[in-house]
């Protein structure tokens, strides 16, 4: 059951820089160890330890031993949906002393093209949600955001198949919904389509994941699919 108290402690656990460098860190949906988590968070591995303990009780985050080694990731997509939300929002402008108000990264590549747990976020995800809306793909209902029977047909003939990603998640978990995205303030999609479209854009090598960061290489290969199938330049 949803309480306030429930919001609060989530947010209190989150609102902590050692804990917050620790979750921004496995957004790119990797597994860290708690050596790694240390590091990325400046503070000695006991003190991570204690962090990640907490972060796990919460539900926050998930662990899996493997031989002498524990690796933690992001619990769900849901948590980073939290985190890219927060990330929004902490960049809104607090005062409105500049005319020209820069949102999200500096990094161009990080601003391009991105994942966001386990889906594509930044320029080329929001270009992607609008073009699919504007060709009547997805549809903004009471209920959220619906894929039509034309946009599943349409993913399908690039080589994204939603039914199959959807069977291998949770059933739970939306199987399109819209995320705001953090450095455009405009959505991008997320939920199983979201993930079936990284993972067959990966897949496909129109992308490629880049080491120590969230960006996403955009191949030759991927500049002209995206050209032609999305109409992004």
């Amino acid at each position: 059951m949803l309480t306030t108290t429930g919001i609060a402690e989530i947010a209190a656990l989150v609102g902590d820089p050692s804990r917050t460098a620790m979750l921004v860190a496995l957004m790119d949906g990797r597994a860290l160890t708690a050596t790694e988590l240390a590091h990325v968070a400046g503070v000695t591995p006991q003190t991570a330890s204690s962090h990640l303990g907490r972060l796990a009780e919460a539900q926050l985050l998930t662990v899996a031993q493997q031989g002498r080694h524990r690796y933690y990731r992001l619990a769900s997509s849901t948590v980073g949906a939290m985190l890219e939300g927060i990330m929004a929002v902490a960049a809104e402008p607090r005062r409105h002393t500049s005319p020209k108000v820069r949102t999200g990264p500096r990094d161009a590549a990080l601003r391009r093209a991105r994942s966001c747990y386990d889906h594509l976020a930044g320029e080329v995800a929001v270009a992607i949600a609008d073009r699919m809306g504007e060709l009547g793909y997805i549809q903004h209902v009471d209920q959220g955001t619906h894929l039509t029977e034309e946009g599943g047909a349409f993913l399908r003939s690039l080589g994204v198949d939603v039914e199959q990603a959807r069977a291998r998640v949770h059933r739970r978990r939306p199987l399109c919904r819209l995320c705001l995205d953090w450095s455009e303030r405009r959505p991008h999609l997320a939920g199983t389509t979201g993930a079936a479209l990284l993972t067959a854009f990966v897949e496909q090598g129109w992308m490629r994941p880049t080491d120590g960061s969230r960006a996403l290489t955009i191949s030759r290969l991927g500049f002209r699919a995206l050209q032609l199938h999305f109409g992004i330049e």
